[in-house]
């Protein structure tokens, strides 16, 4: 079971974790969740590792019991301009932005991350598959941001979206090679050169 706090000492902690990093289409996706203190759920796991049904029906459960959460996004547009690396900072930012009040920690998943108006951060490798609040954040990142590319399909079906979320998967990029690419592509993106600016 992962654990519920990363200190004991009465600090409210949010975890913080993103999703479509490694994609060729779609914005990237980021959340933000406080769960209560000690809070458990033996079903909890980083968000890779559960089946979809198992995602959608955590994210009904987190959504209810958190005491915060949010989800952000960053356009393609803004990846071209600022790489993935800092857009998914940036949609870290801007999940934390509406939450009152301010967590007093914050447990970001990977080891990069730009301080956000002087609260402390914690950065963790893995820590979706480690604490429970990472976890949470990224099953509603990972889940928000798969509706959003569903959607975004019914308009771009030849892309299959609804299946590869956006990922480079061999239809998808043969759908690129076909059709050419549509206003929601990175249009800079290069998966080995992103994938190596490390979170």
């Amino acid at each position: 079971m992962l654990k519920p706090n990363y200190q004991d000492n009465g600090l409210t902690e949010a975890g913080c974790d993103e999703a479509g990093r490694g994609c060729l289409a779609g914005p990237v996706f980021a959340s933000v969740v406080i769960l209560p203190p000690g809070y458990t759920n033996p079903l909890l796991n980083d968000s890779k590792k559960l089946s979809a049904r198992q995602r959608d029906l955590l994210r009904i459960q987190i959504e209810k019991d958190a005491l915060q959460w949010q989800v952000a996004q960053v356009s393609p547009q803004i990846i071209d301009k600022i790489n993935i690396l800092n857009a998914s900072i940036l949609a870290m930012h801007l999940a934390i932005d509406p939450l009152f009040p301010k967590p007093d920690l914050l447990l970001i998943d990977g080891n990069r991350f730009k301080p956000y108006n002087g609260i402390d951060h914690k950065c963790i490798v893995k820590g979706d598959g480690i604490y429970m609040s990472i976890a949470a954040a990224s099953i509603l990142a990972k889940t928000h941001r798969d509706e959003f590319m569903k959607n975004l399909h019914q308009d771009f079906r030849a892309y299959g979206w609804d299946r590869n979320m956006g990922y480079p998967t061999k239809m998808h990029r043969n759908a690129i090679q076909k059709y050419g690419i549509t206003p929601w592509h990175r249009i800079t993106f290069r998966i080995s050169e992103q994938l190596s600016l490390e979170l």
